[in-house]
């Protein structure tokens, strides 16, 4: 298996264990843009660490979240992974979709992340 994808699984799997903040942490760039569609661009670790906090901390109910594909191009430094959640939030009511996350690695940390629903 590839470094980089060792690195995405872990992530993953860190998020799926309820780990957020710390993978973030741990996975995340200082410089790091993070995109939702449609959205302005987040720049910098601690904007995107505010976002990161105020989703977590908002969550009343969190039903589930699945990896549905992973895909990874260690030659490109990018990531692909298809998620479901299932979730309530206090500021966003019952949220049910499915979201592919398309991640730009470097140096063993993700410098842009753009999140597409489907």
């Amino acid at each position: 298996m590839s470094e980089l994808r060792t690195k995405v699984d872990d992530l993953n799997t860190r998020i799926l264990n309820g780990d957020i903040l710390g993978a973030f942490e741990d996975y995340y760039a200082d410089d790091v843009v993070m995109i939702d569609a449609g959205q302005p661009a987040r720049e910098g670790k601690d904007i995107n660490r505010t976002y990161e906090e105020a989703f977590v901390n908002g969550l009343s109910e969190f039903r589930g979240a699945e990896v549905k594909a992973v895909a990874v191009d260690e030659d490109k430094g990018k990531a692909l992974v298809e998620w479901h959640f299932d979730f309530t939030h206090n500021d966003y009511g019952v949220q049910k979709y499915d979201q592919v996350a398309v991640q730009t690695w470097k140096d063993g940390q993700i410098v842009e992340e753009r999140f597409y629903k489907l």
